[in-house]
């Protein structure tokens, strides 16, 4: 019987062993280098996608009615007076808004009687069939008039007259006002449209200190 050295069969397992270690490690840092060829170099990083550009803003044009000359929003006019209006009150049909005239001046600015006022359309003309009157007594359900007095504004003061006119199916934004008939006139935007025209009547109160 022809005995078996065990002891050398043992070590050539251990040798193959050891050379499927090294040739299996090799492959692994094969695959590694085809997958990165640049082993030294830093992990990416993630980074968001960038929010696409925003769209350029529309121009705004300030005046609907550039053809229509009003009253310059800063500043003091070479008149002493600056004119506004507020926003409209709609009860039953009847409108009202208040006409107010500001002294910029450095001096007294005196007033008497009632508003000139013409109410005109977005082209800037007088609108057709619209009269202005002086007191409510033609438009039903306007409040009475308290009537004219003689009135002061120091400079800084303002003064208001009430406009009454009833529903109707025109629309105007623009005013020509001057403090009393014959005075300059001014062209204004109101703060807020008025559904007076085509057929109606405006009806003014005199100008009365607002405190």
């Amino acid at each position: 019987m022809i005995a078996i050295r065990r002891t050398s069969s043992r070590y050539a397992l251990l040798f193959g062993v050891l050379a499927l270690c090294a040739s299996g490690c090799g492959l692994s840092t094969e695959l590694d280098r085809e997958l990165d060829p640049d082993p030294e170099r830093p992990p990416a990083t993630s980074r968001a996608p960038e929010p696409p550009p925003a769209p350029p803003s529309a121009s705004v044009t300030p005046d609907a009615s550039p053809s229509v000359r009003v009253q310059p929003q800063e500043g003091c006019p070479p008149s002493g007076v600056r004119f506004g209006t507020e926003l409209v009150n709609a009860a039953m049909g009847l409108r009202a808004t208040t006409l107010t005239l500001t002294n910029c001046s450095s001096k007294p600015y005196e007033l008497k009687g009632y508003p000139s006022v013409t109410v005109l359309d977005e082209s800037g003309a007088a609108m057709k069939g619209v009269r202005t009157v002086e007191g409510t007594d033609e438009v039903p359900m306007a409040p009475e008039d308290p009537g004219p007095q003689p009135l002061t504004l120091a400079p800084g003061e303002t003064a208001g007259a009430a406009l009454y006119w009833r529903m109707n199916t025109g629309k105007s934004t623009f005013l020509r006002v001057a403090p009393g008939k014959g005075d300059d006139v001014t062209t204004v935007r109101a703060e807020d449209y008025l559904d007076i025209g085509p057929e109606n009547v405006l009806g003014t109160t005199a100008w009365k200190k607002i405190p």
